[in-house]
């Protein structure tokens, strides 16, 4: 059993380059994407990605909330998905916190440009895998 999962598992997070995000389509079946990792977190609760207004998994997430975030630490073969929901934020102040240099490259009309929105997701609970053994916990 994991003596402190925030500080575990958020360890395991803070390394990984990729993070998974997993949606429900319209027909009710999963569907997941490879993301860039979470531009902002607070503890193991609430991440902050960016994506783009106009995309399928926006679309998805406004019919249905519910949604699941991977990570995966393909060194030691160890990995954590949390089950949550998942917000679509356009309001400029959600926009600026985790805009970055070098956006325009993805946004061209800067933090205001309407292709440009945020994916607010915050667990419930979880199920972490290592050393050959999985355990759930809430978040």
């Amino acid at each position: 059993m994991m003596r402190n999962p925030e500080q575990t598992i958020g360890s395991l997070i803070d390394k990984q380059s990729v993070s998974f995000i997993g949606s429900v389509d319209a027909d009710g079946f999963p569907n997941m994407k490879a993301m860039l990792p979470p531009r902002k977190r607070e503890g193991i609760k609430e991440f902050w990605l960016t994506t783009n207004t106009s995309s399928m998994r926006v679309v998805q997430y406004r019919g249905n909330p519910n949604a699941c975030v991977y990570f995966m630490d393909k060194r030691f073969f160890r990995g954590v998905m949390l089950k949550g929901t998942m917000e679509v934020l356009e309001d400029s102040s959600s926009k600026e916190i985790i805009w970055q240099d070098g956006d325009t490259m993805y946004y061209p009309g800067g933090v205001i440009d309407p292709d440009y929105c945020v994916l607010k997701f915050t667990a419930g609970s979880g199920r972490y895998y290592a050393n050959f053994k999985s355990e759930d916990f809430e978040v």
